[in-house]
Order: structure tokens, then sequence, then C-alpha cells
């Protein structure tokens, strides 16, 4: 004996196994109570499918309708939402202690854009050789890029070290 088929979704047709059920027709009318096997007669009278929508629902409310024509609807709308969605990418930039002037202006700019974008920024401050020694000039260049973006961003992360690098985490407000 085979074993019972798990389906995901409504019960459909002979799947719905109450005694009474709520009906509403294909025009979208309410029919009012009746048996299931009744309102399963009316639904292959018209040629169509005899779906439950509210299960929960005392009796549960079923319609005659088109099931393929309604999983059709389903994942239309499945992929429209999906469509929709953003995903927000962590996007890296990578700074040294010593930056100049016109690097700084280039690397603020580009996370500017980042931030229009919707996407998070990690800014990542690389120490080299002696320069672990002074690695408060680290913490004031991560202090004046988070000042200069305050204005679009929040700061998801503080700046924190590992190994041999400073990270800071900012995020759009």
């Amino acid at each position: 004996m085979p074993a019972p088929v798990n389906r995901d979704g409504p019960r459909v047709n002979e799947d719905i196994r109450v005694p009474t059920v709520r009906l509403i027709d294909q025009d979208g009318e309410m029919q009012g109570v009746m048996t299931a096997r009744e309102a399963l007669l009316r639904a292959y009278s018209v040629g169509l499918d005899l779906l439950e929508i509210s299960p929960n629902a005392e009796p549960p409310v079923v319609k005659i309708l088109d099931f393929g024509k309604f999983k059709y609807e389903q994942q239309k709308k499945k992929n429209e939402a999906k469509k929709k969605q953003k995903v927000i990418e962590i996007k890296e930039i990578k700074v040294r202690p010593n930056i100049d002037e016109n690097d700084y202006q280039v690397k603020l700019r580009a996370m500017k854009d980042f931030i229009d974008e919707g996407d998070k920024v990690k800014v990542t401050l690389r120490f080299r050789g002696r320069e672990m020694a002074h690695q408060d000039i680290g913490i004031k260049v991560l202090e004046r890029i988070r000042g200069d973006m305050d204005a679009l961003t929040k700061v998801e992360q503080m700046p924190r070290m590992e190994n041999r690098q400073m990270i800071m985490v900012l995020a759009p407000k």
C-alpha cells in the first residue's frame, strides 16, 4: 500500500474530508452551508474544482474555481514578491591609516554610492609593520569616516580590532 502523499497548500476536490462546508460559487456568490459531497457535485457539474479556501472556519469555506489557474496565479504573486525584495549586500572599502586626502575623498564618494543603493559598507583599516604601534591614527581615520557619513548612515558595528586590521560596519539609515 503506497504511503499517503504529503501535500502543501489547500485541499482540493476529494481531499476535502469534512461533513459540511460553506460554498462560494465560481462567480463569488455565497451559496450557503451544504454537504461536502453536494458542493463537489456542483463543482464537477460546471467543469471546475472545489478548493478549500479557509479550513479553520466553522464550517470550512470552499470555492468553485479552476485549480490550475489558481496555482498559476499564486506562483505569479510569489515571483512578483521575490522580484520586489532587495537583497542587502555588504560592500567593503579598504583604507590605510596614512590615507591621502584625495584617496580619502574617492573612498568617501564610493561609500556614499553604496549607501544610496541600499547596501551596507564594511570599512576595513589595515595596519602594516610599525603602524600597529599607532592604532590611535587608525581610530581617528575611522572616526572621520563616521563623522562624514553620519547624515546617511548609522554605525552597525563599532570599530574593533581583528588581527592587524580594524573593522567598522555602516548601514543606511
